[in-house]
């Protein structure tokens, strides 16, 4: 008798199935296609012809890299913020326990729940009323706010997964904190951390509605795309540039999946 897991799904079902994944992923395939178009100020389809001329164009265009390198500066910053709040929040919350802790969990999912034009108006009115000047310190808060949130889920769930027998046992044989954090916490949350990492970097990479109250008169790499669009010239860099983009995002996700996809497996954890 075959079980369940290994009989075959409907053909309606498999219909729906790849019907929706087209729906999500051709126009990302449209991206890559228009890439190589000659055409310069049109998206025609098919492409009148195909062409490597665009690439070349991109890599020489010293806007494209400045705003690739604040992209690169700011997601890594507000990763490195995020892993160490984040960690902090997720320990505090799914380790202890006292008054309002709920409550504090709330707050700190907050702002990914939350639509990015409220996020970013908020921030800006907050920043606006401590006369901050918009700089890229305001962009790398304003994007620490929604990467906290990513690396807290990962971090907490697997919090809770690890069995409190095992940081007890570390402190019977003499461990201080530091070493159980080092050889007993640190391994059973590091993928965790480093998929909530992954996460964090790929969304700050290409964010924009918060970017966009933030930025002042910066550029990061999603504005300048935007910026870019309305001018009917050299369109086909824009979709060098988007490619790239998505090619960026895609590996840290990839990478997230995989290191999270057995996280129910935690030393101690039991069956």
């Amino acid at each position: 008798m075959r079980s369940d897991r290994n009989a075959s799904a409907p053909l309606g079902l498999k219909v729906a199935a790849g019907l929706g994944l087209a729906f999500l992923h051709l126009p990302i395939l449209l991206i890559f296609l228009y890439a190589f178009t000659t055409e310069e100020k049109s998206y025609q389809f098919p492409p009148p012809g195909y062409t490597l001329r665009w690439f070349a164009v991109a890599w020489n265009r010293p806007d494209v890299w400045e705003a690739m390198g604040l992209s690169v500066r700011v997601a890594s910053i507000s990763t490195a913020v995020a892993l160490v709040l984040g960690t902090l929040c997720a320990a505090a919350v799914s380790r202890t326990k006292f008054f309002g802790r709920e409550t504090v969990s709330l707050l700190v999912i907050l702002p990914i729940a939350l639509p990015g034009i409220i996020t970013g108006i908020a921030l800006r009115s907050a920043f606006s009323f401590v006369e901050m000047p918009f700089s890229f310190w305001t962009i790398v808060l304003g994007h620490a706010t929604f990467c906290v949130v990513v690396v807290y889920n990962n971090a907490v769930a697997r919090f809770r997964r690890i069995s409190g027998s095992l940081i007890e046992a570390s402190m019977d044989l003499g461990a201080d904190s530091f070493q159980t954090f080092r050889y007993i916490i640190l391994p059973n949350i590091g993928t965790a951390l480093l998929a909530g990492g992954m996460l964090a970097f790929a969304l700050s990479f290409d964010e924009v509605i918060v970017t966009t109250f933030t930025a002042g008169q910066q550029s990061t790499l999603p504005i300048w795309m935007l910026e870019e669009l309305v001018r009917p010239r050299q369109r086909p860099v824009t979709n060098v540039v988007a490619m790239i983009v998505v090619l960026v995002t895609f590996l840290p996700i990839l990478g997230a999946y995989y290191l999270t996809r057995d996280g129910d497996q935690v030393a101690g954890g039991g069956k």
